[in-house]
């Protein structure tokens, strides 16, 4: 189990189902179907423990969606009376580059020397939107199927969308 760590949010998306009839790994299970059934290639799907807080903190239980440099964190989880799912996107540094960012004094100029030679093209920002796009999808599939068992009222267009955290800037190194 590799949990890949971002060094950047893209977007994020949440919400909370009333009276989910499903547990985490249910839901998780039909995620992992419909991002099946979209033949992703490249796409690495896996279940991994994320700590709530720091480091001595409980662990909960994500789907990650990795390709390439981008991850997806889904999380499905009850919340008082309802279910919380939320999802986050966000860019990974790995290998060198990233044990070289995360050294103290010298890091940040290492992260900012790599975001500065890595360009943004309308290929990554093509690719970043496709993944986000099917990813979001697969989630909204199985969120759906959810609020069907449910019964509850369906979701809005507004309520479907992915919170854009500066996904331009981001991609940019922040410049």
């Amino acid at each position: 189990m590799s949990v890949a760590v971002a060094a950047t949010f893209l977007s994020h998306w949440h919400y909370r189902v009333e009276d989910m009839p499903k547990t985490s790994a249910a839901f998780y299970t039909d995620v992992e179907r419909a991002l099946a059934a979209l033949n992703l290639e490249g796409t690495k799907v896996e279940r991994v423990n994320l700590h709530e807080g720091g480091l001595l903190s409980a662990k909960r239980e994500y789907l990650q969606v990795r390709r390439n440099e981008h991850v997806f964190h889904i999380c499905a989880a009850p919340f008082g009376k309802g279910f919380f799912v939320s999802w986050w996107l966000g860019e990974v540094r790995s290998g060198l580059v990233a044990f070289l960012a995360a050294l103290p004094f010298i890091g940040r100029f290492i992260a900012w020397l790599w975001d500065t030679a890595k360009p943004v093209t309308y290929y990554r920002v093509d690719t970043a939107l496709m993944f986000q796009t099917a990813t979001h999808a697969a989630v909204m599939e199985a969120v759906e199927a959810a609020i069907d068992l449910a019964g509850s009222r369906a979701l809005t267009t507004q309520e479907k969308q992915p919170l854009m955290r500066d996904f331009f800037a981001q991609l940019a190194g922040g410049r």
